[in-house]
């Protein structure tokens, strides 16, 4: 051995040495809180204690330091049967003591080898002797793997150090043993410090006399843990990767070095592919999760994320329906969501997606029926189980067929807020296929309400502002009417006194129309800036759709607008306010189409209600747009656009008893459509709800 190595070997054995006898002394009055191996443990660490000093004065090969350590292994061995026996297992498992009883027979064989040195073969003598402690750390290790494994959970606690300690001597000594055995000789570095493990196995049992050593547990983080097992593959693969190379090389030859490049450049490109592959690290997690951790999720850590992933509202942040869906796709590492929303018409609607764009979603994702089912069980759908025919309640008969079709749809999460249903996130399959269990359920129904509240508390607020907005526009379209007000009554005495005092018959009439034509305009446009302020509603009566189309579409002569089918049929609404509504509606496809591109009006009917639909190939509208700034007062797209044009469109069409839906596409175009009631229906809305009813409708259909 090199004096540096001496010199280490000595000062590491010396400090072991001193920890110890050191520990055995503190533990020695204290030695009835190891029970039965109390005395054991003291004597041992005291003998190992006399080893490690031998080793510091004599050297770890003198013939003093091997017979110590003959005789600390059997001390330790002895505390191995001790532990079986408090555990109240050394009768039942019965290999335990002829097992005991032949490894310290092997250990009573080394100082017979060591004084055959002088007259047998020293190699030979040397490889036995190592063959010798092989064997005794490979049983010993067997025998602790069984002392902890086999215990009952209750008396895990009281063995994990003692256990801990023994491992580390014994599996140290199976390296260094397997090292020396290999090479011929002992391994001068690994002697050197090999007093480190006796030092810490003199910890481990000094830890296990304190009074709350049951309360010193290793816990390590699941991103310890992962990091850990990532790192662990790593090197068996390099492991691997040498061994093969190694092997190769030994055959020799040139055709085995070029295999062995081949196989060298083949195994870099996998390990270049595979571990940084997001399917790999799923499936670490997932394996993790089932073997080595009681629970799936860390919860502190999920619900941090959580927290961060929603809360996280910058400018340059997503919108909040993303990082909803977000949110919960990071729970379950799912690679996708889609957030549908109750619409107006109580069914739930495509709201936001988050990196699924493939899924074809209709306009009407869900319909009522549906509603009502999550609203009432709060039940999380496993669509795998859907499609393999399971109906735990219900579940299949409000699954839509498109959802069934989606092959990447995974889950489906209802989000309730005070026990009424706000909206749904669909989950898409995570890159590891995995089943969904209770411990998912229990926490994607805590996180759906949690999410739940963000929701109903994000529409408050946009409630709150938009009813700000109305008050300030209110107030100051007050002014305007007042202003317009005494414009038209200026405007009224005019023509009054002009009827009079003009004394040109041709000019008193021309003069006349052109008063009372402004007159009139005036006085129509303060109705309307009325309607705003007080709520009133329009006067209703059958109305020739045909008509009111024609009428709106002679605005657009000489346009790209093209009437395409129109069916004869009248419906419930005021002719001068569908008109208005259509052209807003024409109006806007017009400006998000390309010059050139034409926009199409088709007249249906679909049930009891007349259809007017408006279709454009422009430049389309996402749903975050359509949800959060189509229908929005006072947001304009346009330069100096006042922002309500599409807002009093859909106003006008509620006004009178009918809806407006929109589907679009980004790239792809929109379609408005527009649904009013029959007239010839009127009766049976009449009698389904008096209140849908439109003022004085049902005298004008019998008339």
């Amino acid at each position: 051995m090199s004096p540096m190595l001496d010199l280490l070997s000595s000062i590491t054995h010396g400090i072991a040495a001193g920890c110890a006898l050191a520990i055995a002394i503190w533990l020695l009055p204290r030695r009835e809180r190891l029970s039965a191996t109390g005395d054991g443990v003291v004597a041992a660490l005291t003998l190992t204690g006399l080893w490690a000093l031998a080793s510091a004065v004599m050297g770890p090969v003198s013939v003093g330091a091997i017979i110590a350590e003959s005789v600390r292994n059997i001390a330790w061995l002895f505390v191995t049967l001790r532990l079986f026996a408090s555990d109240g297992r050394h009768a039942s498992v019965a290999p335990v003591r002829p097992v005991i009883a032949a490894l310290v027979v092997v250990e009573f064989l080394q100082p017979v080898l060591v004084l055959a040195l002088s007259r047998i073969d020293p190699a030979m003598v040397f490889q036995v002797a190592v063959l010798f402690r092989l064997l005794v750390a490979i049983g010993a290790l067997v025998l602790i793997h069984n002392l902890y494994i086999g215990a009952a959970p209750s008396a895990r606690a009281a063995l994990r150090w003692p256990a801990a300690g023994l491992a580390l001597l014994w599996g140290y000594d199976l390296n260094f043993y397997t090292v020396s055995y290999l090479a011929g000789a002992m391994p001068q570095g690994l002697g050197a410090v090999r007093a480190g493990a006796v030092l810490g196995t003199a910890v481990l049992f000094g830890i296990t006399g304190l009074r709350d050593s049951n309360e010193l547990r290793l816990q390590p983080s699941r991103a310890i843990t992962f990091r850990s097992f990532s790192l662990m593959l790593i090197g068996i693969y390099l492991i691997a990767m040498v061994a093969v190379a190694r092997w190769l090389a030994y055959i020799g030859g040139d055709f085995a070095r070029q295999v062995q490049f081949g196989f060298v450049i083949a195994a870099s490109l996998a390990a270049i592919l595979l571990l940084p592959s997001r399917r790999l690290r799923a499936w670490m997690k997932v394996v993790l999760a089932k073997h080595v951790f009681q629970h799936r999720y860390d919860y502190r850590a999920e619900w941090l994320r959580f927290t961060n992933t929603v809360g996280h509202g910058s400018e340059s942040a997503q919108p909040l329906e993303q990082r909803i869906i977000r949110a919960l796709a990071d729970i379950t590492d799912a690679t996708g969501g889609l957030l549908l929303t109750v619409g107006e018409r109580g069914a739930l609607m495509l709201a936001e997606r988050w990196q699924w764009s493939t899924a074809d979603v209709p306009a009407l994702a869900f319909d009522d029926r549906a509603v009502r089912f999550f609203e009432t069980d709060g039940f999380i759908v496993d669509l795998d189980d859907v499609r393999a025919g399971h109906d735990l309640r219900g579940e299949s008969q409000t699954i839509a067929p498109w959802l069934r079709d989606e092959a990447r749809a995974w889950a489906i999460v209802p989000l309730l807020h005070f026990e009424r249903l706000v909206g749904v996130v669909i989950l898409a399959r995570p890159a590891t296929p995995r089943t969904l269990d209770w411990e998912d359920f229990d926490l994607l129904r805590v996180v759906g309400r949690q999410i739940a509240s963000y929701l109903a508390e994000s529409t408050g607020q946009l409630a709150l502002a938009e009813a700000g907005r109305f008050d300030e526009f209110n107030r100051r379209i007050a002014f305007v009417m007042h202003d317009i007000k005494n414009l038209a009554s200026q405007l009224s005495l005019l023509a009054r006194n002009a009827e009079l005092h003009a004394e040109k018959p041709a000019f008193r009439a021309d003069m006349l129309v052109t008063i009372r034509n402004s007159a009139d305009k005036l006085n129509v446009l303060l109705a309307r800036l009325s309607r705003y302020g007080q709520g009133s509603a329009e006067r209703l009566e059958p109305v020739d759709v045909a008509q009111v189309v024609s009428g709106a579409l002679a605005q657009f002569a000489g346009g790209p607008v093209i009437l395409t089918d129109s069916a004869p049929f009248q419906v419930i609404a005021n002719p001068d306010t569908l008109e208005q509504a259509l052209v807003h509606l024409i109006q806007n496809a017009i400006d998000a189409s390309t010059p050139g591109q034409n926009v199409f009006v088709r007249v249906l009917t679909e049930g009891l209600y007349g259809v007017i639909e408006i279709v454009d190939a422009g430049c389309g509208m996402s749903a975050d747009f359509i949800r959060t700034r189509l229908f929005k007062p006072f947001v304009s797209s346009k330069p100096g656009g006042f922002g309500i044009g599409a807002f009093e469109a859909r106003e006008l069409i509620r006004a009178m008893q009918g809806r407006l839906d929109v589907e679009s596409r980004e790239g792809l175009g929109t379609r408005f459509s527009l649904y009013l009631p029959l007239a010839a229906a009127g009766a049976v809305f009449g009698r389904i709800a008096p209140s849908l009813l439109p003022l004085n409708a049902d005298q004008k259909v019998a008339s």
